[in-house]
């Protein structure tokens, strides 16, 4: 596994190279869950894309900079993956929970170079309530460990509204070359995602089927 490191304001993000490609086609980008950072392989479900496959660790996660005292959201997140695909170019997303989350936002906000976005299971997928986003003190030990505990905080408490992420699959549907450039393979479904993927434009396909659309 070979590590490029990307610059995004303060932060410097670990983006890691899992293989190079066995064929023709894009690189697939893989979005860690909450708390988790990229495999350390590729993973099994994922093999037979030719393509080169790559692993980006967020802001706070894995190889990627601690912020001092958190600050976290999944808009910060969504600027490392835009990071990613100014290095990588054209690519196809496969999230596991908050990175699901951030790969659907990624998506509506950069179509010109997401071929497709893939939302499985994984920690961080629900978030949190619009009650749980009030802002409350918090004292967090253990600044420098990873990951952060900051992140595990507060994107844990992040909000996902379903007319928001609403937004972003319309933004990608409207402008994308794909008819269903988003596929929810996840089973778990909060309400968020229950209602992105009874939208039209979102296929529901288990992820190898999913990036075989997208190959």
């Amino acid at each position: 596994m070979s590590t490029v490191t990307l610059q995004h304001n303060r932060i410097e993000l670990a983006l890691h190279q899992l293989r190079p490609a066995t064929g023709e086609g894009r690189p697939l980008l893989l979005l860690h869950g909450l708390g988790e950072r990229t495999p350390t392989s590729v993973p099994h479900d994922v093999e037979r894309w030719q393509g080169s496959v790559w692993g980006l660790d967020f802001t706070g996660h894995g190889e990627s900079t601690i912020p001092v005292g958190g600050g976290y959201s999944a808009e910060v997140l969504l600027g490392d993956v835009d990071a990613a695909i100014n290095h990588l170019g054209n690519v196809t997303l496969v999230g596991r929970g908050l990175g699901g989350y951030v790969a659907l936002l990624a998506a509506g906000a950069r179509v010109d170079a997401v071929h497709g976005a893939v939302i499985t299971d994984g920690p961080g997928l629900t978030g949190g309530s619009y009650e749980s986003s009030v802002p409350q003190s918090a004292r967090l030990m253990d600044q420098g460990q990873i990951p952060d505990p900051y992140a595990l905080h507060e994107l844990s408490r992040d909000v996902r509204a379903a007319d928001y992420a609403l937004d972003f699959v319309q933004y990608s549907v409207a402008n994308s070359e794909l008819a269903e450039p988003i596929n929810v393979s996840a089973l778990y479904r909060p309400t968020w995602l229950a209602e992105v993927a009874a939208a039209p434009g979102v296929a529901s396909l288990p992820l190898g089927d999913a990036l075989n659309l997208y190959r």
